[in-house]
């Protein structure tokens, strides 16, 4: 059980982090807003804080008074229980407050959350530890979001500007292997045991038959074949939907590729450089993932097939957090164990985004947080490059709709055999 110290710690770091991850921006970078999915810089570190504000001091902190009585209403994201909120598509209409009156917002609200804390008795501090570490785990996820929307924002700039970091020298690509599980009656679900978000629950069984997944993710190389040999030009491959948005977007590559002179090119958080053909391929959509898998002869594991291996493995975290590069790396020398598992990318399962069976969202506004969201989305395992550390683990289930392309997704390839 973490003191009142270390929980201060804790917090400290984690707002921290994402004053961090925001310095390499100017104000100008931290308002734009690229598309109605990417929200901007300082949109992610006011909404962050107004998360603290709404669910932490407005219950507890004694004559409690918003900062800003609009602030309210311009970074609620999605509760409707909180009251009304600001277009999402718009956020970038948002010029003013700017991206300095965010981190007098940010400030005020961590000097009131630590007095808060600091000096309530334990009874109290035991009621209040689960909005903090949810709170936690809040901010971690919109740490991971603004690198993937700045980068969004940073790609249309014609002038191509890097964000930070470096890239990488080339990887060496290594040949794909399997490694095979024998299924059965298993578990699957939080088993109650440290944080996890109420879309994990209930813990219940699942039969699986045995299964092979691959040992590492789908590199440039092997996606740059598939390209080759009219992948994007292939119904047969296609889901219905997925070949609807081929045709009318245009696809002929992953997201933050495109070609010179018959080189391929990827925009990175580092930069634009060729395409690398040893590193996972990312920023590929549901449909794109599976469209792969059926050229491969394969298909995308379910989510149960993959939280299974997770957890036979004990996979812990590789490249998470990456601050040198920002991007995906080489699954290095087979291991005959399975690689890249929790981090580089978020790994498409072929399982729509559903409650567990007898799964209830928690009581009052913080239910919202993923129960109103499971119709029309598909469930990502693993984690990133992007994902801060220790915010990975075997049972967490994300999930995007099937046509996004801008979160750093992956392929991992399953078989029934």
């Amino acid at each position: 059980m973490e003191t009142t110290e270390e929980i201060l710690a804790r917090f400290a770091e984690v707002r921290a982090h994402t004053e961090r991850l925001a310095a390499p921006l100017s104000p100008e970078d931290q308002t734009v807003q690229s598309m109605p999915d990417v929200s901007p810089t300082k949109w992610h570190r006011a909404h962050v804080t107004w998360f603290f504000e709404t669910f932490l001091l407005a219950e507890h902190e004694p004559g409690f008074a918003p900062f800003q009585d609009r602030y309210w209403f311009l970074f609620n994201s999605y509760y409707e229980g909180v009251g009304p909120r600001y277009t999402r598509s718009m956020r970038g209409a948002i010029s003013r407050p700017g991206a300095h009156d965010v981190a007098d917002y940010r400030a005020d609200v961590d000097a009131r959350v630590t007095d808060l804390v600091d000096r309530v008795d334990g009874g109290t501090l035991e009621k209040l530890r689960p909005t903090i570490e949810l709170g936690f785990h809040h901010e971690q996820q919109h740490q991971e979001l603004l690198l993937m929307d700045i980068k969004h924002v940073l790609s249309l700039n014609p002038l191509q500007p890097v964000y930070a970091g470096a890239p990488r020298l080339p990887g060496t690509p290594d040949r794909l292997g399997w490694v095979g599980f024998d299924g059965g009656l298993v578990e699957i679900g939080a088993t109650g045991e440290g944080f996890h978000f109420d879309n994990e629950l209930p813990r219940h069984q699942q039969w699986l038959q045995p299964y092979r997944l691959a040992d590492r993710l789908v590199t440039n190389g092997e996606w740059l074949d598939f390209m080759t040999d009219g992948g994007y030009r292939r119904h047969d491959l296609w889901l219905s939907d997925g070949w609807g948005r081929v045709q009318a977007e245009r696809w002929d590559s992953p997201f933050y590729w495109h070609e010179e002179d018959g080189v391929w090119f990827e925009h990175t958080l580092h930069g634009t450089h060729p395409v690398d053909p040893a590193l996972p391929v990312t920023h590929v959509s549901h449909y794109e993932a599976d469209a792969y898998a059926t050229w491969a002869g394969h298909r995308l594991p379910t989510e149960a097939e993959w939280e299974h291996a997770a957890v036979t493995q004990s996979a812990t975290e590789e490249n998470v957090a990456d601050l040198d590069a920002f991007h995906p790396r080489a699954a290095g020398p087979a291991t005959g164990r399975l690689r890249q598992l929790l981090g580089d990318c978020w790994e498409w399962t072929s399982s729509a985004y559903l409650p567990y069976p007898g799964f209830h969202p928690a009581p009052g506004a913080v239910g919202e947080y993923n129960g109103k969201f499971m119709s029309s989305q598909m469930v990502l395992r693993g984690g990133s490059a992007l994902t801060p550390a220790g915010h990975t683990r075997a049972g967490y289930r994300n999930f995007f709709p099937p046509g996004a392309r801008w979160p750093m997704t992956g392929v991992r390839l399953a078989s029934g055999d």
